[in-house]
């Protein structure tokens, strides 16, 4: 006798109890290392070996290492967590082998935490406890008056911060659990505990009971927990990270990437179970248009609306395809998502299989991405032995499967077009439309594509409703969006922020702004497609159509930081190579297009340009994005329009002055030794690769201008500032 889908997810979710019940965690001391692309590249796996090597040797059976995904804190890497029952988790940065050696001994062994080494650690004495409040900036609720008034009363009461710590953070994704009434979430660490509260008076109770007391305030818990609580206790102490609001990437970090049974301890598959009880697609559609989830690949396009276009057809053979071509320079969100959270993807592709009718379904991932193609075939065969994938679903009576393509790497295969032609083993071109895939796609059939990211977040919708997802977002745009911040800015890796976020807040405040000191120049955002944005407008809020007016794009989430010492010349020549180069050639005015551009950029950072290029960039950008057959072409100019419209006078200054304001474009730089500081002793001349730099051992050295090739070594190398750069 087959289980009814309740039944069934019923009896899978107290199978993992038990055995998560077996392994006890909770109680026991905990090292998460991370596991991803990125952190193994750090030295991770080194990491958790020494690891497991100090807990054989000192015997002690309380003591795991357990395997997670990436944080997205990439510039730290790697980073190991220490959660020691009932006390606040630490985590420390770039860890190697020695430091491991103190950790366990000092930290793990003595309970004396190594201060120096803790993630983004300011000094001050570790807590015994903390009170975050939500102070989300699209709820506009109370959290920030409150989290004041709560200061001032521990401070009235004598209580230190090295046992009270009172913090800031960013949505916590609880805005549905308020029923109205205008209140502030507070997380209480270590304990995970989420109050609702409004008043004085509830402040004086939180003092009261959970902080003299130890207990908690029972009448003042919140009904429901926010999506991303787990990842919030275990990461809340860090600006870079409570400053985000995590559904995409809440489990990043959080669960063993490998690990079904961590995920459905975390709900996993509950929003499957969810649909396929329902059994209505229409219930689908409706809650993810009330969402206003936009697909996150860059198109903008509603999600809703694209899946109900889909089951309309009357074809009934209808496919539906993962994109995780990820092909932007400085882009590894979708990555990411497929390494720490493959669980995930796997269950909004189910999900999204049932609603549009589709019997099969395709992952496309760039074969470059081995360790996201091995964890999501592992997902998948895991899906398939338990009953989450295949015939009969959850016995459901819903038959469904995956099946991963590789990309070779092409970027045009991004473009949904080509992507179908890659997966029919065509070669990778776009393909006019109409016809949309939706109408005619794969193999002439109806078929949905959307990205990793726009995947991930579909669960999270249907557990917490399509509302609750709106109100994170804005008008036009529900949620969040993942960006990879990149360039010059201190903190680089993966950020997740309620859309309608200003640029400076991604920028300043969980980037920790411009590195080196360094002002801000601009803000790339889209990829190579993308536009660049000045320090003016950082104030603007991150959105599709603000970005799109302000000559950028959403792309699939690409963030690049340019400071004072970027040529916006060169690097907008440095994209449009990168286009020029993955042109699938199929169209004369991107292949030919794009090809002239660049020509001219050439000229322009040579010193060789002349002020009618400026009207030939501007007239062949336009006529690439008008004619082109498919978005890449029709974006690819955007760089050199963008840099045109807000930095034309760098432009002008290396037509007119052949002069390169930023010292970048090499054939308009001159490296001059100045005689009064040179002391002669010879480092530039040894370091020099062409041997142009002439003069005897304590006297002035010359360089050779026609030998020079301008490579700059003589300038680093130089202890006496003794080179010049002009």
């Amino acid at each position: 006798m087959s289980l009814s889908v309740p039944d069934f997810y019923r009896s899978l979710a107290d199978r993992v109890a038990t055995t998560l019940a077996d392994k006890d965690l909770d109680h026991k001391i905990l090292i998460q290392v991370g596991s991803a692309t990125c952190e193994h590249a750090a030295g991770s796996q080194v990491v958790a070996e020494e690891f497991a090597r100090h807990i054989r040797a000192s015997g002690r059976k309380d003591i795991v290492v357990h395997r997670t995904g990436c944080t997205g804190r990439c510039s730290r890497e790697p980073i190991v967590g220490i959660q020691v029952p009932d006390q606040i988790p630490v985590k420390y940065e770039r860890v190697n082998r020695d430091l491991v050696h103190r950790i366990f001994t000092e930290h793990i062994q003595s309970q004396a935490p190594v201060v120096k080494h803790i993630l983004d650690h300011t000094g001050e004495a570790l807590p015994e406890r903390e009170f975050m409040f939500c102070e989300g900036s699209r709820c506009k609720g109370p959290g920030a008056g409150l989290r004041e008034r709560f200061q001032a009363l521990l401070e009235t009461r004598g209580i230190e911060p090295s046992r009270v710590r009172v913090a800031a953070a960013s949505c916590f994704g609880a805005c549905g659990l308020s029923e109205g009434v205008p209140a502030a979430f507070v997380l209480a660490r270590p304990e995970k505990v989420l109050y609702q509260i409004a008043t004085e008076e509830d402040l004086t109770a939180l003092l009261e009971s959970h902080i003299l007391e130890g207990k908690v305030v029972e009448r003042l818990k919140a009904k429901q927990e926010p999506i991303a609580l787990e990842f919030l206790e275990r990461y809340g102490d860090v600006a870079f990270f409570n400053r985000q609001s995590r559904i995409a990437l809440r489990n990043a970090g959080v669960v063993d990437p490998e690990s079904l049974e961590e995920y459905v301890g975390f709900d996993g598959f509950k929003a499957l179970a969810e649909v396929l009880t329902r059994q209505s697609p229409d219930w689908v559609i409706s809650e993810l248009t009330k969402a206003r989830l936009r697909g996150r690949g860059g198109g903008g396009f509603t999600t809703g609306a694209k899946w109900a276009l889909a089951r309309k057809q009357a074809d009934t053979t209808r496919y539906i395809i993962c994109n995780g071509d990820e092909g932007d320079p400085g882009a590894f969100m979708d990555r990411s998502m497929l390494e720490s959270d493959p669980f995930n993807i796997v269950e909004g592709m189910i999900i999204g299989g049932h609603t549009i009718g589709a019997q099969k379904g395709f992952f496309y991932i760039r074969a470059e991405y081995p360790l996201a193609i091995k964890r999501i075939q592992l997902a998948i065969d895991i899906c398939r032995q338990n009953g989450l994938l295949g015939t009969n679903i959850m016995g459901s009576g819903f038959d469904f499967d995956l099946e991963i393509r590789l990309g070779a790497g092409a970027f045009v295969c991004g473009e949904e077009t080509a992507l179908i032609r890659s997966i029919e083993g065509e070669r990778g071109q776009p393909k006019v439309r109409p016809p949309y895939p939706t109408d005619r796609g794969l193999w002439g059939h109806p078929t949905v594509i959307n990205n990793v990211e726009t995947f991930a977040n579909i669960s999270a919708i249907l557990r917490f409703s399509g509302d609750w997802y709106a109100r994170i977002g804005t008008e036009k745009s529900g949620g969040t969006k993942v960006f990879a911040l990149a360039g010059k800015v201190k903190h680089t890796g993966l950020v997740e922020v309620p859309l309608g976020t200003t640029l400076s807040r991604v920028v300043n405040e969980i980037g920790g702004g411009v590195s080196g000191g360094k002002a801000l120049k601009a803000i790339q955002t889209g990829g190579p497609a993308g536009g660049f944005i000045p320090a003016s407008m950082q104030d603007m809020e991150v959105d599709f159509e603000p970005l799109q007016k302000a000559g950028s794009i959403m792309g699939s989430g690409g963030m690049i930081v340019l400071s004072e010492d970027d040529c916006m010349v060169d690097i907008a020549k440095f994209y449009m190579a990168f286009s020029q180069e993955e042109s699938c050639g199929k169209c004369t005015p991107c292949r030919e297009g794009t090809t002239r551009i660049l020509e001219i950029l050439e000229r322009i950072t040579q010193g060789k340009g002349e002020l009618e290029d400026l009207d030939k960039l501007h007239r062949l950008s336009r006529l690439c994005q008008r004619t082109s057959l498919c978005g890449l072409g029709r974006a690819a100019p955007n760089p050199v329009l963008s840099s045109l419209k807000h930095f034309r006078e760098e432009f002008l200054a290396h037509i007119q002055d052949k002069h390169c304001p930023a010292k970048k474009c090499v054939a308009l730089i001159r490296y001059e030794i100045n005689a009064e500081k040179c002391i002669g002793c010879t480092i530039c001349g040894r370091n020099c690769p062409v041997e142009c730099i002439s003069g005897a051992r304590k006297e002035a050295h010359v360089i050779n201008q026609d030998v020079c090739i301008k490579c700059g070594n003589c300038f680093d190398v130089c202890k006496f500032a003794a080179i010049d750069r002009v």
